[in-house]
């Protein structure tokens, strides 16, 4: 398969969707959101956006199926999925505040094999496909050489779920605080993994996560030379609702500052 040929198309279809949700974006009003769950929003722009995205794919790659947040689509392929968050961001959207990111990844056999971010208000871009290196708008990423977790940035994300970890995950936390130069918090995974793969940051970790939520970010890392896991060290992260993400020289002991707090 043409991975390159495949991800500039996939590229064009995340930034009209992109164009869509910032045109919606004018006049929105929260009168216009549906509550999923405590802090867990979906609008008819996410589900009109996902409706663009699905009705772009099904033409590219024969027999995908599709694994996408908001429903338009449900049907698992046996080798081909495409995995899609159309709006990841929703409660930064309904509040008119960044980062907003369309997420889009082609799996092969559940691994990724292609990705793209398009965060709506800078217009970037960020995208990979299998061994082909990582990108943002057109020119080549690698994640930061930073060596040292005294001098990293480090991102995460705060759960809609999980209260039972929320006690040690706050502590994980105050760790970072203390241990860094600082943890910052967009309110998008997707973005946060973008920023890890061009090397804004140095590091992010959540859990609670889907996998249209990490699948194209996590592939972008990877291809930018950085490495990716759940909370074990292992590589169930598309899946396993959890992720720990970071460049390649302090991930080791990014993982095990993780690990002391986030597994039981």
């Amino acid at each position: 398969m043409d991975y390159k040929g495949l991800c500039d198309e996939v590229i064009g279809i995340a930034v009209e969707a992109g164009q869509y949700i910032m045109e919606r974006m004018t006049g929105f009003s929260m009168s216009q959101v549906e509550v999923k769950g405590k802090n867990n929003f979906v609008t008819e722009v996410d589900k009109a956006a996902e409706g663009i995205i699905v009705e772009r794919l099904r033409k590219l790659v024969d027999g995908a199926g599709f694994i996408a947040e908001e429903g338009t689509a449900q049907s698992r392929g046996e080798k081909y999925n495409w995995i899609i968050d159309p709006l990841d961001g929703t409660t930064n959207f309904i509040h008119h505040a960044p980062p907003v990111a369309v997420s889009i990844a082609l799996t092969e056999n559940d691994l990724p094999v292609l990705g793209v971010v398009y965060e709506v208000w800078l217009k970037e871009a960020f995208y990979a496909w299998k061994g082909g290196g990582a990108y943002l708008n057109g020119k080549e990423i690698r994640v930061s050489d930073t060596a040292e977790m005294k001098d990293a940035l480090i991102a995460v994300g705060f759960p809609y779920h999980g209260e039972q970890r929320r006690k040690v995950f706050i502590q994980s936390l105050d760790h970072f605080l203390h241990a860094t130069h600082g943890v910052r918090r967009l309110g998008s995974a997707a973005t946060d993994l973008a920023y890890v793969a061009c090397g804004r940051y140095e590091g992010f970790y959540e859990y609670n996560l889907a996998p249209w939520d990490v699948a194209a970010g996590a592939l972008i890392i990877t291809e930018a030379g950085g490495k990716v896991s759940d909370f074990s060290g292992n590589n169930n992260f598309l899946f396993g609702k959890e992720i720990v993400a970071s460049n390649n020289k302090v991930f080791a002991e990014f993982l095990d500052d993780v690990k002391q707090f986030m597994k039981p």
